[in-house]
């Protein structure tokens, strides 16, 4: 429920009037100001008794009073139990990124290793995102290196293949992994399916934590090799030796004791936090990442541990056990929680003493020493866009600087890139991409293709945020190009009627060298900056970043492209579907010119599906 409130009542009193309506049940609540923005989203096990405390004249933090002071109405939601209260706030929090909250900003998915149940000779590989394919999971990983150090030393040990199916099916001879002994080449039949069997069980045997004892076994085995003089067999099987033990060395921290648990630590300072996260599994350590929670300055630990907690785990499985530095407020509520999503027992655990205190004490350092570079950081990015401001005359200091740049080949392919810098640097969630739509385009009219960008660009803001108050407008706006380019987006922008963001053209110099770069802006003369002025390199960073995004992002497209094939577009000719075609009849060329008894006669291939395809081809 929602209700409209006088604009001459204080916020406290919008509150009291709502107490009327509340009875004990649990619920969530939603603190709006006077445009109906969410300034706080909270949970209760008493509505009532909840908002009748905000309702108190005193007592108040700083923030609180801030945000009872800018309440002008409220919503409520009640739920069975306050568990569920619990899981809907942490979604809604996600969802509505309320300004009083604490918030977790860095939410991206963690990788994972999949060894595949689909095919005679199993692949392994990292995967990341929903877990829809066949097989076995071992993560998450705290980052994509992680993953890819394991990989590659599992390689070594196991000799997985890691090439696609049709890679595979279309092999006639041994790859470059078979040569650098990477790979035992199932593809050409190098090694018996048995074998090759027992390799994936070794394998994963020790992605489940039994590496000790696998390594007696190779040991054992290694050794009988050398007394029946069988010496490559025992060569092989020390490699194999070597390259699991170069994984549990490069690991750092192998707990004995903890099996599966999450070990999270939290560090303040400044007004600002940091959240340290080691993810252990099978008595292995596979990473750990820093997040950087947005916070208001006067929560409590509890406060901050268990808002991070509800929006980190709100998407992912929980481990068994989480260690955690501080304590949170509701330690028997989040952990019902946790254990009904997880479908089993999850611990929440503030160890004192032992191999998991010193795990907490471990990811607090981690957590301490990535703040106080992070503020470091900060301080030095809060330098160079005063910098800014002073180089180009800004009205103020841009707090977000957006940077376009557009990478095609003679037309083809064409991308437009926009990447974001701000007060903590590069801000990759607001990166984006832009597939260059204009057919009526001249291939290679990179004036055409900014238009196109900018136009798409600001009209989405115009109508998302036309009020400006999302903190999602340019400050400053960098266009690669000089006099030419910057009058053209200019007249975009006037267009537009948003001729008051301010932007600047970066030239390349004399002789397109690094260093000599020239800036363009409206109606004000040319200008450079010294050779050696930080906010020169600073905007040769954000140009070259531009640069790199845009040309990946083409390359993507670019392959995407070529490796599509007609039968994409056959309806119900999915991957299996058409790699058998494509087996059968060598080329997408040819299974269009294929007669209607030789489509039927493909394994896999229904007489239905054979005349859909038969009749795609030859009706188009």
């Amino acid at each position: 429920m929602n209700t409209e409130t006088s604009q001459t009542q204080t916020g406290q009193e919008i509150i009291q009037g709502y107490l009327r309506t509340l009875d004990a049940s649990p619920g969530v609540y939603r603190m709006l100001d006077s445009e109906s923005r969410v300034l706080y989203v909270g949970k209760a096990r008493n509505l009532k008794n909840r908002v009748s405390n905000y309702a108190r004249s005193s007592g108040h933090s700083a923030r609180i009073a801030t945000m009872i002071s800018h309440t002008a109405s409220m919503m409520f939601l009640t739920t069975k139990t306050e568990t569920e209260a619990l899981l809907l706030e942490q979604n809604l929090i996600k969802q509505l990124k309320p300004k009083y909250n604490v918030l977790l900003r860095d939410d991206k998915s963690f990788p994972n290793i999949l060894i595949s149940k689909d095919h005679d000779f199993p692949r392994i590989d990292k995967h990341r995102g929903a877990k829809k394919k066949k097989g076995t999971y071992f993560g998450p990983f705290a980052s994509a290196g992680a993953v890819n150090r394991t990989l590659n030393t599992l390689q070594r040990a196991f000799l997985l293949r890691t090439c696609s199916d049709s890679d595979y099916e279309s092999r006639t001879r041994p790859c470059l992994q078979h040569q650098i002994k990477r790979c035992s080449a199932p593809c050409v039949g190098k090694i018996p399916a048995d074998d090759y069997q027992q390799l994936v069980k070794d394998a994963e045997r020790f992605l489940s934590g039994k590496s000790t004892e696998m390594q007696t076994q190779l040991a054992a085995q290694m050794q009988a090799a050398s007394d029946d003089m069988e010496f490559e067999r025992a060569a092989a099987l020390r490699d194999r030796i070597k390259a699991l033990t170069q994984v549990q060395t490069s690991q750092g921290i192998n707990p004995r004791g903890v099996t599966e648990a999450d070990v999270i630590a939290l560090h303040r300072d400044g007004g600002q936090a940091c959240v340290q996260v080691f993810f252990i599994r099978a008595n292995q350590n596979w990473g750990n990442r820093d997040y950087y929670p947005r916070v208001n300055g006067d929560e409590d630990p509890a406060e901050v541990m268990q808002a991070f907690i509800g929006q980190f785990y709100a998407d992912r499985e929980p481990p068994r056990m989480l260690l955690l530095s501080h304590g949170v407020d509701d330690e028997d509520l989040v952990g019902e929680a946790l254990s009904e999503k997880a479908e089993r027992k999850v611990e929440l655990i503030v160890p004192q003493r032992g191999e998991k205190a010193e795990l907490v004490s471990n990811a607090a350092r981690n957590a301490r020493e990535s703040l106080g570079r992070k503020m470091a950081e900060t301080a030095t990015q809060a330098r160079l866009l005063r910098g800014l401001k002073e180089a180009f005359d800004l009205a103020e200091i841009p707090q977000r600087v957006e940077v376009y740049d557009n990478s095609h080949i003679q037309g083809a392919f064409a991308v437009g890139a926009m990447i974001v810098a701000g007060p903590d640097g590069f801000d990759k969630n607001q990166y984006r991409k832009f597939n260059i739509r204009g057919d009526e385009l001249t291939p290679g009219d990179d004036f055409g293709m900014m238009k196109e960008v900018l136009t798409r660009r600001f009209k989405r803001l115009l109508k998302e945020d036309p009020n400006r108050e999302l903190g999602t407008w340019p400050g400053l706006l960098l266009i690669d190009g000089g006099a030419g380019q910057v009058s053209a987006v200019r007249e975009i922008m006037d267009d537009l009627g948003v001729s008051d963001v301010p932007m600047v053209g970066v030239a390349k110099g004399v002789d397109r060298d690094h260093g000599k770069e020239e800036f363009y802006r409206t109606g004000q003369p040319v200008m450079a900056l010294p050779r050696n002025d930080p906010v020169l390199y600073f905007i040769q960073r954000m140009r070259d970043e531009a640069h790199r995004f845009a040309i990946g992002t083409h390359r993507a497209k670019r392959s995407k492209a070529i490796g599509a094939t007609p039968l994409d577009d056959v309806p119900g000719v999915g991957a299996t579907r058409k790699r058998a075609l494509l087996q059968h009849f060598g080329s997408a060329k040819a299974v269009g010119r294929a007669a209607l008894a030789d489509l039927k006669a493909v394994d896999g291939i229904s007489d239905a599906l054979a005349e859909t395809i038969y009749g795609y081809f030859n009706e188009n």
